[in-house]
């Protein structure tokens, strides 16, 4: 897939996504019950975390046992966010680019999340791709996904108020640049890619207003019970994947800069001053305020 005719890309560059849509718009609940999924499925520790969709970094310090964290996202102002919140600490990377072609060399990361993300992606094998290409063998991949096969799609199918089938197996976008996935249509796709599924979770059974009149800790409490149950009828499923024992193993790279490639061709890069710049195309991307813009060239 080339450059020109990459999946569209969900950007929420200069939104206020963080004060919209979570800090005090009661997704306390949300927040909570999806740390609890991590916790449980994610290594507590490693050398190097690729968080892809990190946003404003609102689920980064669940990483903070790895030795370094790549915080990616499209918007490079959400990633300012994160940077505000999190300073200049240098194990933290904030790299802005398009998650289609990651700018990072194959291997490099033992661990990677997508959480919250994968609702805006058209090309769910694409994404898979690339996941797996950046991760050493039998390294973590932890994702979460909206599924298609929700209680509630289920019932309004049933009654005739939901034109699309929650049991077809191919992703229904609802709204534009939104999809809702079948389990099993994610689980051929891991497969495909390279990743056995070890362990799923179902999460936010009670993410339903009529539910959140009840105190916030009971419904974190009975929701992590029920996490341990088979009912996978919930709006999110997390799965815990492992890399097969194909591929290159990376990890040691002494130098952030080290660790990029260019997103357009796959060369290397060499930083000169506030710039990445690909050794044979000459492509420049700027690293700007600390943050790796991978975006677009320069020259573009």
């Amino acid at each position: 897939m080339t450059y020109d005719n990459m999946p569209s890309i969900c950007d929420y560059e200069g939104s206020n996504y963080r004060t919209d849509f979570w800090e005090g718009r009661g997704r306390d609940y949300e927040d909570r019950v999806e740390r609890v999924a991590i916790r449980r499925l994610l290594l507590p520790s490693g050398e190097r975390l690729l968080e892809i969709g990190s946003a404003f970094g609102r689920l980064t310090n669940e990483y903070a046992g790895y030795k370094q964290v790549i915080l990616l996202d499209y918007s490079f102002s959400q990633l300012q966010y994160a940077q505000q919140h999190y300073g200049r600490d240098p194990r933290f990377i904030y790299v802005a680019a398009n998650a289609y072609q990651l700018p990072l060399h194959a291997g490099i990361c033992d661990a990677a999340t997508i959480i919250r993300v994968l609702h805006h992606m058209q090309d769910v094998p694409k994404i898979f791709a690339e996941v797996r290409r950046i991760l050493a063998p039998n390294s973590t991949f932890l994702l979460e996904f909206a599924n298609k096969r929700n209680l509630k799609a289920m019932l309004r199918y049933a009654l005739r108020k939901q034109d699309w089938n929650p049991y077809d197996l191919a992703p229904v976008e609802f709204v534009e640049l939104n999809f809702d996935f079948h389990p099993r249509y994610i689980a051929q796709e891991l497969t495909r890619a390279g990743f056995e599924t070890q362990r799923r979770l179902p999460v936010s059974f009670f993410r339903l207003g009529l539910f959140k009149k009840l105190p916030t800790s009971f419904l974190v409490g009975l929701d992590a019970l029920l996490q341990h149950t088979p009912l996978f009828i919930t709006p999110s499923i997390f799965t815990l994947n492992i890399s097969d024992k194909t591929g290159v193993n990376q990890v040691d790279v002494h130098t952030p800069e080290a660790m990029f490639r260019c997103p357009r061709t796959g060369e290397n890069l060499v930083r000169h001053g506030d710039e990445m710049v690909a050794e044979k195309s000459g492509l420049r991307y700027a690293i700007r305020d600390g943050i790796y813009d991978f975006k677009a060239p320069l020259d573009d």
